[in-house]
């Protein structure tokens, strides 16, 4: 019989396989981002976008005492896609 620890770090590892999944799908839909970036000629860093994006999801929040980890996550997924967009542009212009 498992205890609460093992218990909690099980369902740990099964919400990490599912971030990791989520992960891979969003970064599909920046390889799109990118595309139509390119294709448009825009900036890779839209900074309205990102506050939007921030605020908008913070309010899907139900427990408020995790918002300003929540705003690190989002800041720091979004980083991540900057720096994917860009290592993509990158290499088109090679």
């Amino acid at each position: 019989m498992m205890n609460k620890l093992e218990i909690a770090r099980k369902e740990i590892n099964r919400i990490d396989g599912e971030i990791a999944r989520l992960f891979q799908e969003r970064m599909k839909q920046v390889e799109d981002v990118i595309a139509y970036k390119i294709e448009n000629n825009m900036q890779i860093l839209d900074s309205g976008r990102e506050k939007e994006v921030i605020e908008k999801n913070c309010k899907l929040l139900t427990e408020k005492k995790l918002e300003k980890y929540y705003v690190d996550l989002l800041e720091n997924i979004m980083r991540i896609s900057r720096e994917y967009q860009k290592e993509i542009l990158d290499k088109l212009e090679k």
